[in-house]
């Protein structure tokens, strides 16, 4: 079996086993278990999230070299640096590419 037929034999979201678990099963690398796994389109984002990533967006544009906690600072976002994390990685990559 190869190994992308390995990988489409795992599911993310069972209720009792890891995917680190069910790597271990099928025979799969965990490391390129992650890669077929994309996160949500930025259309499929809740509009309180549009809003952040475009307060994001402008912040970066004026001062790219902050990182990710201070950006949260400057933000004052209420659930800090973890909920941006996403967000500046993913603009800051856009931006750099």
């Amino acid at each position: 079996m190869s190994a992308p037929d390995r990988r489409a034999m795992l599911d993310r979201t069972h209720p009792r086993l890891s995917v680190r678990r069910q790597c271990e099963l099928v025979g799969a690398a965990r490391s390129g278990a992650y890669r077929g796994w994309a996160s949500p389109a930025i259309g499929d984002a809740e509009p309180a999230d549009l809003e952040l990533m475009r307060r994001l967006d402008e912040l970066f544009m004026a001062w790219p070299f902050l990182g990710s906690r201070r950006m949260a600072a400057m933000l004052s976002s209420p659930e800090g640096r973890r909920r941006l994390s996403p967000a500046y990685c993913c603009i800051s990559c856009a931006y750099r590419s």
